[in-house]
C-alpha cells in the first residue's frame, strides 16, 4: 500500500509582547513561491485594527524598560542579531531566494546588507552623537543630545524582504524605540524568520512587534495611529502619498522608487557600461528602486553598443533563483508579470523599437524575457513611469548637456550613474543630476549600509536610510542649556562685555 506524504505548513501568528499569535479576524493568507507559484511556503495572519492596537500597546509597556537601557547594552544585542544572521546565512539566504525569486547570489546578498548594517548600527551605540558649542553668555555651556521618537512604525516591501526591514529595524532599535512592523504580504515568511531570530538574540518582549497583512487594514492603522510617532515606509509613490495624508503629525521617512539613468559618453570605457547595464537593469528581474531603466547613451555608440548588449541579454537564462546556472529569476507575482507585458505594449504603441524580449517565456511561474527597447524619446511612457520589471529603454542623445536634461526629466531622483573617461564630465554630472545617490564608472545599484540612501523629487520627503542618516531618521534631537553663573541671563537680551 503506497503512503501519502503530507506537508504540512506552519501557520504563523503575528509576533505581539514576545508571542505569536493568531489575528483576531480569524483569517490568513499564503505566501507562495514565485518559481513555483503552486508551491505554498506558509500561513499567515491577516491582520486587522484590532492587532494592530494589541502591538502598539505592547510597544508602549516596552518603552520605558528599553529606552533606559544604556546605548553600549542595546548594541549587545544588535551584535547577537548580527552573529546570528551570519551563523544562519545560507538558509536565509535560501528563503530570500525560495519568497522572493531572486537568484541565490543575490539571496545571500540580502542577507550580507542585513548582517552589515546591524553590524553598522551597532557600533553607533557608543557613539549617538551630539555636539556641544559656545554659548554667546559666559558661564553657559551648551549641547545637544539624541533621544528616542518612541514607538516607530516600519512598513517594508518584498524586494529587499531581509535587508529593508533591518535598515530600519536596527536603526530603530539602537536609537531606543520600539516598534511594529508591517512586512509586504508578498514575503512574510522572510520577516517573521527575521523577527524570530531576534527573539533569540534576546529583544525584550514588546520591543519588536510585527503584524502581518494587508496594508487597507494594517498598513492604514499604524498610519493613522496616534500612539505612533514615527513612520518610514519604503513602496509605491501613491502609498506614500496616502502615508502623508493621513499620518497625522509624526516625523516620517519615505522612500518610493527611481526611473534610474546611466549615461554612456562617447568616451566611456563600454566593456564596463555593458556590464553595468546588465546588472543594473536585469538584476533582481529589474525589481530594485535604483534598477537602471534607462540607458541614455551618445549617438556614436548606440548601434555598436545595441549588438553588444542583444549579444548578452540573448544569453541570460530565465528559471528559479536556486538553480545554479540561472541568471534572471522570476517576478514576484503574476500581477507584476501583466504590469511588465503592459507597459511592453505602451512602449510599441508609442513608436519605440523592440529589440528583443517583450513575452513570457513557455515556462510555468511568474516569468518574462528580458526586454529592451532602442530609440526611446525622453517623454515616452516607458522612460517616464516606473515599471518595476525586466525592461529597459535606449535613449540616444548627441551630448553631455542633452544627456543630463534627459536625465532629470523625470518625477523621481533616486539613483543615477555616468560612464565617461573624462573627469570633467564626470563632475559635472555629479553636480548637475538630480539625485540622492551617484555612480560614476559603475551600476546605479549598490548601496553600502554606512553611507546614506534615500532620493529627491518623488523618490522621497528628504529622509536618508543607513549611515549616519539613519541615526537622524529614527531619534530625535534635544538642546541643552547649562547655566552655572548663579543668575538670570537671557540671550539676546542680555549683552556680555568682555572686552574693554
Amino acid at each position: 500500500m503506497q503512503k501519502r506524504v503530507y506537508l504540512m505548513l506552519r501557520v504563523w501568528g503575528n509576533f505581539i509582547d514576545g508571542k505569536w499569535v493568531r489575528s483576531s479576524s480569524g483569517k490568513t493568507f499564503k505566501s507562495y513561491n514565485p518559481a513555483k507559484p503552486s508551491q505554498t511556503l506558509g500561513i499567515f495572519q491577516k491582520g486587522n485594527e484590532e492587532d494592530v492596537e494589541r502591538a502598539v500597546s505592547a510597544a508602549e509597556k516596552a518603552f520605558p524598560l528599553w529606552s533606559e537601557v544604556p546605548a553600549p547594552h542595546r548594541a549587545e544585542i544588535l551584535f547577537k542579531i548580527r552573529d546570528l544572521l551570519k551563523k544562519n546565512k545560507q538558509r536565509f539566504g535560501k528563503l530570500v531566494t525560495t519568497e522572493m525569486g531572486k537568484v541565490l547570489s543575490e539571496g545571500l546578498g540580502d542577507v550580507q546588507e542585513a548582517i552589515d548594517v546591524f553590524e553598522y548600527m551597532a557600533g553607533e551605540g557608543r557613539r549617538l552623537f551630539g555636539h556641544t558649542t559656545p554659548s554667546e553668555l559666559q558661564n553657559k555651556f551648551c549641547m545637544t543630545v539624541r533621544r528616542p521618537i518612541g514607538i516607530v512604525g516600519l512598513i517594508t516591501p518584498w524586494n529587499f524582504p531581509i535587508a529593508i526591514p533591518a535598515w530600519k529595524m536596527s536603526a530603530a532599535l539602537i536609537c531606543g524605540n520600539t516598534l511594529v512592523l508591517k512586512p509586504s504580504s508578498d514575503t512574510p515568511l522572510c520577516a517573521a524568520e527575521l523577527v524570530k531570530l531576534m527573539g533569540k538574540a534576546g529583544v525584550p518582549a514588546g520591543v519588536v512587534n510585527m503584524v502581518t497583512g494587508p496594508g487597507d487594514s494594517v498598513g492604514s492603522a499604524i498610519i493613522k495611529h496616534p500612539k505612533i510617532r514615527g513612520l518610514s515606509f519604503t513602496g509605491h509613490k501613491d502609498a506614500g502619498k496616502y502615508l502623508l495624508q493621513n499620518a497625522g503629525i509624526k516625523k516620517v521617512g519615505l522612500e518610493m522608487g527611481g526611473k534610474n539613468a546611466i549615461i554612456i559618453m562617447d568616451d566611456a570605457n563600454l566593456d564596463l557600461a555593458l556590464e553595468g547595464v546588465l546588472w543594473g537593469a536585469f538584476g533582481t528581474t529589474g525589481q530594485r528602486c535604483t534598477a537602471t531603466s534607462r540607458v541614455i547613451i551618445h549617438r556614436s555608440l548606440q548601434r555598436r553598443f545595441e549588438q553588444m548588449l542583444l549579444d548578452r541579454v540573448r544569453r541570460l537564462r530565465l528559471g528559479n533563483g536556486l538553480g545554479k546556472d540561472t541568471d534572471v529569476g522570476p517576478l514576484i507575482n503574476e500581477a507584476a508579470v501583466e504590469k511588465s507585458h503592459r507597459y511592453v505594449a505602451i512602449g510599441k504603441n508609442e513608436g519605440a523599437v523592440l529589440l528583443c524580449g517583450g513575452s513570457r517565456p513557455k515556462m510555468k511561474g511568474c516569468f518574462y524575457h528580458p526586454t529592451v527597447f532602442t530609440n526611446v524619446k525622453p517623454l515616452m511612457r516607458i522612460a517616464q513611469e516606473e515599471i518595476f520589471g525586466p525592461v529597459l529603454s535606449l535613449i540616444p542623445v548627441d551630448n553631455l548637456d542633452e544627456a543630463i536634461d534627459v536625465a532629470n526629466g523625470i518625477e523621481y531622483g533616486l539613483s543615477a550613474s555616468i560612464y565617461t573617461q573624462n573627469i570633467n564630465s564626470a563632475f559635472k554630472a555629479i553636480e548637475k543630476m538630480e539625485s540622492g545617490v551617484m555612480y560614476v564608472n559603475a551600476s546605479t545599484i549598490g548601496a553600502e549600509v554606512h553611507l546614506p540612501f534615500g532620493g529627491v523629487k518623488s523618490t522621497g520627503n528628504g529622509a536618508r536610510e543607513a549611515g549616519i542618516e539613519g541615526i537622524n531618521e529614527f531619534s530625535e534631537v534635544k538642546a541643552v542649556y547649562v547655566d552655572f553663573s548663579e543668575r538670570l541671563q537671557r540671550a539676546q537680551i542680555d549683552v556680555v562685555k568682555v572686552l574693554k
